[in-house]
């Protein structure tokens, strides 16, 4: 009895402690649509990394270079124009970062072939990913409103 008593009442201090951690990230106010997009995008990046891994673990760097190459700047293009008024330039910024790594990963597995080299470098572009889910987040407004400008917070949140 006297271990449960204290597994729960590590539970509630853990819970609470959880509840307590406020979400300073700067939201991003998107359209539907807008967020969809993003979303797409991410979940895309997503995908690709894990095709990358795959192909590393087999050593096929013609694989690595196919799966990196379509999330370059080509990639980032699509929508660039519709995002620069509603996306904080530090944000884009960091986006069309991530997209030039994706370039170099494709360009370095075709003529360097080193798998190694590649695994440091999908390293620091998910280092990117991280600061970008470390620093913001998305709010969406109702379907019937424009966007709004994304809200200022010079918070910037790190783990």
């Amino acid at each position: 009895m006297r271990k449960i008593r204290r597994i729960i009442v590590c539970l509630l201090i853990s819970t609470s402690a959880v509840a307590a951690d406020a979400d300073n990230r700067q939201t991003l106010i998107l359209s539907e649509a807008q967020r969809d997009h993003v979303l797409e995008e991410m979940r895309a990046l997503l995908s690709g990394t894990r095709n990358i891994l795959m192909a590393l673990s087999t050593d096929d760097m013609a694989s690595v270079a196919q799966s990196a190459r379509p999330l370059g700047l080509g990639m980032a293009h699509k929508a660039e124009d519709h995002f620069k008024s509603v996306l904080p330039k530090e944000f884009m910024q960091l986006g069309m970062s991530l997209h030039q790594d994706f370039d170099q990963i494709a360009a370095d597995a075709e003529s360097r072939k080193d798998p190694k080299l590649t695994l440091r470098q999908l390293s620091d572009a998910m280092s990117k990913c991280v600061a970008c889910h470390d620093t913001y987040r998305i709010g969406t407004t109702p379907s019937s409103e424009q966007p709004a400008q994304a809200q200022k917070h010079e918070h910037h949140h790190h783990h």
